[in-house]
């Protein structure tokens, strides 16, 4: 590493954190299994999905993504090679269960998730496992997904599965990845899967989801004897574009629907009553019972950070009449979000202040860039490393206000199908070749590997 201009970074080292804090990388299922017709998967919304033309940028879908199905062990290794003590994975629930739910389990899906979790103690890795992490099995998505309730039943019915046949190795779980994400990129923007326009479905959807997390909640504890259970929320620290009377108050409609939306029925308070009110007849229908279920008590927050929004008021637009806003003369990743350390510093702040989680994890964070191969063969993503860097500053100077984070995950370990973006995206600290599936670690996972390992 001292051989790569570091002279120029923030002074940072692993004796900063504490000796339990806990180290990984996140991955999921749809974007680097691959293996989508292999030993009894069945289909899920993103098949479908990347299936219909138009829907992804490059036309590409994750039939292959990293081979991940068959490549597990050296990308297990890899992650081991980094000097990480945890692994954030999620589970297909289509190769579960192929049609969504029924009578037995495929077991062939159970033996791969758990020869992986084996593989991940082997080489001193805490499993980390995400339920849900959008790859809803189609059969139930032609039965109206997420918006029935019915889905709800069947997400149980899965995790009781799931949590029973790997609860003696597995005790970190996550219920959902971007409850936001499944509800409002699927079924109300439509650039994600099923690909739905619709707000009132969209907002049923978040509802439904949120009442399986508190119902999955008691069946993983009662499986997993230990088990520490929570959900993974992507939030943004939010600013008005002006300090106009409009803009100010934009910032706060947007928020309760971007943020508070989640928090404040996870933390006991119920929809936020300011957004219910503008909702109207669109609100999800609420049965008795369904608050206290969605507040049931967990064991830490997960938060996905990537990057800041700017509000303005903006009349008829959107659910909420806002419109998020681009400033210039900002640092911006290749996907056009804004590099915002002081971002997370700030969100997190809010969290700790607002809402009390007895523990934090930043589930996710990373950013892509254009990487280009050198003559020698070498990725040297100068700017991802950079980004990485001072994002663990800003986790280094949030502990020290003694806000309870507890681990860092950064998205992602390999570069991977990046969703509606197809391949174009690249997060990966390890660059991936898809056409050879060579696997090959980049300027941003030595510097990673060189701080977890002491070597700075």
């Amino acid at each position: 590493m001292k051989n790569k201009k570091t002279d120029d970074l923030p002074l940072l080292k692993r004796t900063d954190f504490a000796l339990d804090f806990r180290w990984g990388c996140s991955t999921s299922s749809y974007q680097i299994e691959g293996g989508v017709d292999l030993d009894g998967r069945g289909e899920s919304i993103w098949d479908r999905f990347c299936a219909t033309p138009g829907h992804i940028r490059d036309g590409s879908s994750g039939a292959v993504a990293c081979d991940h199905y068959h490549r597990w062990p050296e990308d297990l290794d890899l992650a081991r090679s980094l000097g990480t003590n945890a692994y954030r994975f999620s589970i297909a629930w289509p190769r579960i269960f192929a049609n969504g739910r029924g009578l037995a389990p495929n077991q062939k899906g159970l033996d791969f998730y758990s020869r992986m979790v084996d593989g991940m103690l082997e080489r001193g890795l805490e499993p980390w496992v995400t339920l849900y992490h959008w790859d809803l099995p189609q059969a139930l998505q032609e039965q109206g997904g997420w918006a029935n309730r019915d889905t709800v039943d069947a997400f149980v019915e899965y995790t009781d599965v799931v949590s029973r046949h790997l609860g003696d190795r597995i005790k970190h779980w996550i219920t959902h990845n971007e409850p936001w994400c499944t509800a409002f990129h699927g079924n109300y923007e439509g650039v994600h899967a099923p690909g739905l326009k619709d707000v009132k479905t969209a907002l049923q959807v978040c509802h439904n989801v949120l009442v399986s997390h508190g119902l999955a909640i008691p069946v993983i504890r009662r499986n997993v004897p230990g088990a520490r259970v929570g959900a993974a929320l992507s939030l943004h620290p939010l600013q008005p574009a002006s300090d106009s009377a409009q803009d100010v108050a934009a910032t706060k409609r947007h928020d309760g629907l971007r943020n508070r939306w989640f928090l404040d029925p996870l933390h006991g308070r119920g929809y936020p009553a300011d957004i219910w009110r503008i909702l109207g007849d669109k609100a999800p229908v609420v049965q008795d019972g369904d608050l206290a279920t969605i507040a049931t008590p967990t064991d830490f927050l997960g938060v996905n950070y990537y990057f800041p929004e700017i509000v303005a008021d903006a009349p008829g637009v959107g659910v909420m009449s806002t419109q998020v806003i681009e400033s210039d003369n900002v640092e911006r990743t290749a996907f056009g979000w804004e590099v915002s350390p002081e971002g997370m510093v700030t969100l997190l702040g809010r969290l700790a202040k607002d809402y009390q989680p007895a523990e934090i994890y930043l589930t996710e964070n990373g950013s892509t860039y254009d990487d280009v191969l050198s003559p020698e063969g070498n990725i040297d993503d100068v700017e991802r490393r950079r980004y990485l860097v001072r994002h663990l500053q800003a986790t280094r100077e949030i502990v020290a206000q003694g806000i309870p984070v507890k681990g860092y995950f950064a998205w992602s370990l390999l570069d991977n199908f990046e969703w509606a973006e197809g391949y174009i995206r690249r997060f990966g600290l390890t660059h991936v070749d898809f056409e050879t599936q060579q696997r090959r670690l980049k300027l941003s996972g030595e510097w990673y590997g060189a701080f977890l390992k002491g070597e700075l």
